[in-house]
């Protein structure tokens, strides 16, 4: 089994079956945090997906792609950890 096969057929459905049960626990999540999570998390596992389809089709311009995903990830954390600051400094 080489590393393209490896990645298509294991990888692959892993990240796809773990980003649904993450969306479910967007869905359900019982509080904000929780969904702030969740959605980090979606987003995460997305920049794992074009990653192997960056590998898989050797197109090294979807990297690029990935990392701004990540950037806007690590900002919208950011930004969520400054709300819940400020939150919690009104009551």
């Amino acid at each position: 089994m080489s590393l393209y096969e490896y990645l298509y057929y294991i990888i692959l459905p892993l990240l796809s079956i773990s980003i649904l049960i993450i969306f479910v626990r967007f869905l359900k999540g019982p509080s904000l945090s929780d969904r702030v999570v969740a959605l980090d998390l979606i987003i995460t596992s997305g920049i794992g997906v074009i990653a192997i389809y960056s590998i898989h089709t050797n197109q090294p311009t979807f990297l690029d792609i990935a990392m701004i995903l990540a950037l806007i990830a690590f900002l919208g954390t950011v930004a969520f950890s400054y709300y819940l600051e400020k939150r919690e400094k009104n009551d």
